[in-house]
């Protein structure tokens, strides 16, 4: 259990056409490039993406959508990649909102093995409320927020040893935490590799019992929008 430390090629397979993937990452920033790219390459599609937003048409989780790969999106927004706007205009990508907040919220629940959540966000929204059970409690309304597991997870970290245990580079923590909980197999990207037992125990945010494989990335292959 020691050694999940392995190279791409034994692990990609886990990700096949038809899946439900989740896919750590903010506008970028946390995605895992190496990853995605080997997606793009082996030619998997038909997915179906739970990540926070689609990116950016040639940034991060956002090229898997351009490139025609992804059936559904599952997110917060999609307003950055405008190549996703179209395909769910046409009806050629589904898209299932969710408030921020309530994304994380269930992806965490389906980490700890809960059935959902409770919330009253966006239940005076037509579009957050379509489909979704009011539940009363305590004298409130409130729409119950089923939970998101997934058949794999993608997520991206600074520093790991080779039992996955994960440090996160700051904002690039975003979801990857919780979606590393909430897969039946998480593929952890890193910067580094470090020995066991040289990272700070005070430092890591995800405890290895949740990874069951580590990469080195190749590193980020697109060009940010500032530079």
């Amino acid at each position: 259990m020691g050694q999940k430390v392995k190279k791409i090629e034994e692990v990609i397979d886990v990700i096949k056409s038809g899946s439900t993937i989740m896919i750590g990452g903010f506008g970028g920033v946390g995605n895992p490039p190496t990853l995605i790219q080997a997606i793009l390459d082996r030619g998997i599609d038909r997915l179906t993406i739970i990540c926070n937003d689609t990116g950016f048409p040639n940034i991060g989780v956002g090229r898997l959508v351009a490139n025609g790969r992804v059936e559904k999106v599952i997110a917060s927004h999609i307003g950055s990649n405008p190549i996703a706007g179209r395909l769910m205009e046409e009806g050629k990508l589904e898209v299932e909102f969710s408030p921020q907040g309530t994304l994380a919220e269930r992806i965490r629940a389906g980490g700890v093995g809960l059935g959902g959540v409770l919330t009253d966000v966006g239940i005076d929204n037509e579009i957050v409320r379509k489909g979704k059970k009011i539940v009363e409690a305590g004298g409130h309304k409130y729409l119950l927020e089923t939970a998101l597991t997934a058949d794999a997870a993608i997520i991206f970290g600074k520093e790991s040893d080779h039992f996955g245990n994960l440090i996160y580079d700051k904002s690039a923590r975003n979801m990857n935490p919780l979606m590393a909980m909430a897969a039946d197999y998480t593929i952890a990207e890193v910067a580094s590799i470090v020995p066991d037992g040289s990272l700070d125990a005070e430092s890591i945010i995800t405890p290895g019992v949740f990874v069951q494989a580590v990469i080195k990335t190749d590193g980020v292959n697109w060009k940010w929008g500032w530079e």
